[in-house]
C-alpha cells in the first residue's frame, strides 16, 4: 500500500470541514445522514467538530460487491428520522461513480427534505454523470485508483486503518 493522506492530515482536514459546514448552518439545525458502512469513522469525526445543531441517522447502502461497483444502489432499512422538512446534510466516504449519492439525495428530496447538500472525505478526479460532478464539501480530491483506510475498504478489510492508501 502507498500512503496519500496522513493521520495528521485527515485530522487537520475534518476539523477544516466541520468549521465550514458550521459557519454554513450557523444556528440553524441539520441532520446528518452517514453512509454505513464506509463513512462511519468520516461522520463521527466530522459531527463532533460541527457546532451547529446536529441530529444524526445512518443509512446503510451498498453499490459494490467484490471490489467492483455493480452499478444498483442496495438500501438497507430506512432512515429513523423522518427528512420532511429538514436540512440534510448526507456523508460518504467517498465521491466514484456518483450513483450512491445520487440516489440518496434523491430519495430524500422525495422524502420532503427542504435541502440535501453532501460532504465527502475523498472525491475522486474521474468523470461522472451530470447532476453529481462534485460534493458540496470535500477533504481530498485523489486520483482514481482503489483506496482504502479511514473508511475505505477493500471486501469490508483495512476500513479501521488511520490513513488513507492506495490499494496496489
Amino acid at each position: 500500500m502507498k500512503t496519500l493522506v496522513t493521520e495528521a492530515a485527515i485530522t487537520a482536514r475534518v476539523a477544516e470541514l466541520g468549521r465550514e459546514i458550521s459557519g454554513f448552518y450557523g444556528d440553524d439545525p441539520v441532520t446528518m445522514v452517514v453512509l454505513a458502512n464506509g463513512a462511519l469513522l468520516f461522520g463521527a469525526d466530522l459531527a463532533r467538530r460541527i457546532t451547529s445543531p446536529l441530529e444524526w441517522d445512518v443509512l446503510c447502502v451498498n453499490s459494490y460487491r467484490a471490489d467492483r461497483s455493480t452499478g444498483k444502489l442496495t438500501v438497507r432499512p430506512s432512515l429513523k428520522l423522518d427528512p420532511a422538512g429538514r436540512r440534510m446534510l448526507v456523508v460518504d466516504e467517498v465521491l466514484d461513480s456518483g450513483i450512491t449519492l445520487a440516489e440518496v439525495c434523491r430519495t430524500l428530496l422525495a422524502a420532503g427534505a427542504d435541502e440535501v447538500r453532501t460532504a465527502v472525505m475523498v472525491e475522486k478526479l474521474r468523470p461522472r454523470p451530470e447532476g453529481v460532478e462534485h460534493a458540496d464539501w470535500c477533504g481530498f480530491e485523489l486520483p482514481d485508483r482503489y483506496l482504502v483506510g479511514y473508511g475505505l475498504d477493500s471486501r469490508e478489510r483495512f476500513r479501521n486503518l488511520p490513513y488513507i492508501a492506495e490499494l496496489e
